[in-house]
């Protein structure tokens, strides 16, 4: 991992994770990307980490993918379709990545956030905005449709939402981001790192085990015919109540005490 263009700093059981790339925007260059996947390999099996929190350096969250090095890849004698073909795989692969890390993530987002750093907001499992920020899948504005934003995008929000932002390139604001369901929570900017914090610790607070046999379970059931996502769940709910920590957790509820976790 590279320190310049991707910090780590960790508050108890939270990791945060800080894009350093203020002068493009934090875009998602093939840097950014490797440093990414890099520290998402640590963090798999990181067991102190519980949440993760990712945000960016300077005035924006996430700009997308570095146009100036798209654009120079198509000196290349196939006219970049090689590396397109590759920058897009990895791409997906990182975003896939926000979804299977056993921590929740959670974004914390202010300046804008568009096309692949929109993408990424709604990969991640929750996120926080500022108000002020703005939410865009602006591609079909320079003749590129934002067909892999898309994919995140549409199992984020309404279809018909997702349709007209791809289509009309405008920009959301954070409060409708929210309402739309793209992030948790719109908040004052001065409060952005105290509201994202507050959430982080809550969540870290629950017993571990229990948090990552859920965020595993969420993802498979969700695209599962109703039928097949109960008897799947029913499996998940049958290896957590055999768990020693859901038994002390159970028992100390009844008892009225704090539980005495191992985890």
């Amino acid at each position: 991992m590279s320190e310049d263009i991707l910090l780590r700093e960790d508050h108890g059981h939270v990791a945060h994770l800080t894009m350093n790339s203020p002068k493009n925007l934090n875009a998602l260059s093939d840097a950014m990307l490797a440093a990414l996947m890099a520290e998402f390999e640590r963090l798999e099996n990181d067991r102190r980490a519980r949440v993760v929190v990712i945000k960016g350096a300077g005035k924006a969250f996430c700009a997308g993918h570095d146009l100036k090095e798209m654009q120079a890849a198509r000196q290349s004698p196939d006219g970049g379709k090689a590396y397109f073909a590759d920058l897009f795989k990895r791409c997906s692969a990182m975003m896939l990545r926000l979804q299977s890390l056993p921590q929740p993530v959670i974004a914390e987002v202010h300046g804008i956030a568009t096309a692949a750093g929109c993408q990424m907001v709604a990969s991640c499992d929750l996120a926080v905005a500022a108000e002020g920020t703005r939410f865009g899948v602006n591609g079909v504005n320079i003749g590129l449709f934002c067909s892999t934003p898309m994919v995140a995008l549409t199992r984020n929000i309404p279809r018909k939402f997702a349709f007209e932002m791809l289509t009309t390139g405008e920009f959301i604001s954070a409060e409708r981001a929210a309402e739309l369901g793209l992030v948790n929570r719109s908040v004052p900017e001065e409060r952005l790192a105290e509201e994202t914090a507050d959430l982080a610790r809550t969540i870290a607070a629950k017993l571990d085990l229990a948090v990552k046999i859920g965020k595993r379970a969420f993802y498979e059931q969700i695209e599962m015919p109703v039928e097949a996502a109960y008897e799947y769940a029913g499996l998940v709910m049958v290896e957590n109540m055999l768990a020693r920590d859901t038994d002390e957790g159970i028992t100390a509820f009844l008892e009225k005490r704090a539980p005495d976790w191992q985890e």
